[in-house]
């Protein structure tokens, strides 16, 4: 499965956040949405810098990672 080939548009993402990375009162957030036309896929991107670009992986990647899924 070619994760890379669709593309996002205007897909809305969805801000998901939890805990701190020893950076004080500054939570960890990424911004997710799900891939238009492909089955349990995922777009991510840092919910601080979303221009710096965009990652995707299948539904399992995630969950093998500990992040749940929308």
């Amino acid at each position: 499965m070619d994760l890379y080939v669709g593309q996002l548009g205007d897909v809305p993402f969805t801000k998901m956040c939890g805990g701190n990375q020893q950076e004080g009162e500054m939570e960890s957030c990424v911004l997710i949405a799900s891939i238009p036309g492909v089955a349990d896929a995922y777009a991510l991107r840092d919910s601080k810098n979303p221009d710096a670009g965009t990652l995707r992986f299948t539904g399992d990647e995630l969950r093998a990672a500990g992040i749940a899924t929308i």
